[in-house]
């Protein structure tokens, strides 16, 4: 049995630098795969999940910090991943990834990382690195691995400053499905994992902008019987499948960007008045801008599983998991729209609903993959709001 690392296993020098787009430099030790990228950085506060984190499609074109320190004590599986392969192009860690110490693990994370070609850094200041991306707002950075240590400083600091930022990218066409298909999957339980849902369910056609797995079985342990189209879906295709309910899934990216050819769709379905719709993340700030809202870009934005959410449709405040790096415009809703749940933290929108239709979407992400589970409620809420099949 191989033992943890320790600080004797790493090179003398560092093997890894990380340069904002300002200059400010960190030096730390690589792990994962060598290379080098371009990324928007920003910092998640989750104790667990790390693994789901990293293959969160919403985290195309960033890098993540990670506040907590134990990253990789838990190892990594292929039951958790909620993509085929990362989508953060790289992490972050205070403390190099030891040996796992978990029932579940089948690799280490430096070996998954090593295996999608996806970078490490560890031994890094997380907490001075979480207060700059906190003052400048989501910098830009260049971020490199490589074992001998050898690093061109003025390359790396013209490469974070090339990097065009995610204002104005359509990334969902990135990460979509490229063709559709069904899913019955159903939510993680013990002892048997996952199980398949069985018989006929409420017909739900899901859009995907970038959507997480977990997301899909809520879905299908609700009761629905799901068929995920890509984000370039037409009305005309998604009314096709007869659908009772449409969801419009979480993703990464500028929602502007993707409410070009999004937008009009959403629209069209709207105009079916007894069709309920219910968006997360990236689908709900589609649905906003669909009705006539405005989304904008945070200034480092919300990434974690401890985000207090009041929603005022019930006075109740849940504990959330978000990540997203542009939020809706609450100011902006227009009549007949209004604002049901609102974070705690800065009172930014976290949820909006048809006054008079099952029309409704959250920022947060209810299907806790990683996080609590105080919102899986909202799946419940949409299956119920659709007809008997």
């Amino acid at each position: 049995m191989s033992m943890p690392k320790t600080a004797s296993d790493q090179p003398d020098f560092p093997t890894a630098c990380i340069v904002l787009a300002d200059g400010t430099t960190f030096y730390g030790n690589g792990f994962g795969a060598p290379g080098r990228i371009q990324a928007e950085l920003c910092f998640n506060t989750a104790m667990t999940g790390y693994q789901e984190i990293m293959t969160d499609p919403s985290y195309a074109g960033q890098a993540i910090t990670f506040t907590f320190p134990h990253i990789g004590n838990t190892g990594v599986n292929l039951e958790d991943d909620e993509t085929a392969d990362p989508v953060a192009r790289a992490m972050i860690v205070k403390w190099d990834p030891t040996e796992p110490s978990n029932w579940r693990s089948e690799q280490t994370l430096s070996q998954w990382l090593s295996k999608r070609g996806r970078i490490g850094v560890g031994g890094i200041d997380t907490r001075r690195l979480t207060r700059a991306i906190r003052q400048q707002g989501a910098p830009h950075v260049a971020i490199e691995y490589r074992p001998d240590g050898k690093f061109d400083m003025p390359a790396l600091l013209e490469h974070a400053r090339a990097f065009e930022g995610l204002e104005g990218l359509d990334l969902a066409k990135d990460v979509t499905c490229g063709q559709s298909y069904q899913w019955d999957e159903q939510r993680w339980a013990w002892p048997d994992g996952y199980s398949r849902r069985e018989g006929p369910g409420k017909r739900v056609v899901a859009i995907d902008y970038g959507a997480k797995r977990n997301i899909l079985r809520c879905l299908a342990s609700a009761g629905c019987e799901v068929t995920v189209l890509p984000a370039s879906a037409t009305a005309e295709e998604v009314l096709a499948h007869n659908p009772q309910g449409v969801f419009l899934s979480n993703g990464p990216g500028d929602p502007a960007a993707t409410g070009e050819y999004a937008v009009p769709m959403i629209k069209t379905l709207l105009e079916k008045k007894d069709l309920p719709i219910f968006g997360i993340c990236l689908g709900h700030q589609m649905l906003a801008l669909a009705l006539g809202a405005k989304t904008m870009k945070m200034s480092h934005g919300h990434h974690g599983a401890n985000h207090p959410v009041k929603d005022y449709t019930t006075g109740k405040v849940e504990i959330t998991s978000m990540n997203h790096g542009f939020a809706v415009d609450g100011q902006s809703l227009p009549n007949g729209v209004e604002e049901t749940h609102v974070s705690l933290f800065d009172g930014s929108n976290c949820g909006i609903r048809i006054t008079d239709r099952p029309v409704f979407s959250v920022q947060h992400h209810p299907e806790a993959s990683p996080g609590p589970q105080d919102s899986y409620y909202l799946f419940e809420r949409f299956a119920e709001s659709m007809p008997a099949a």
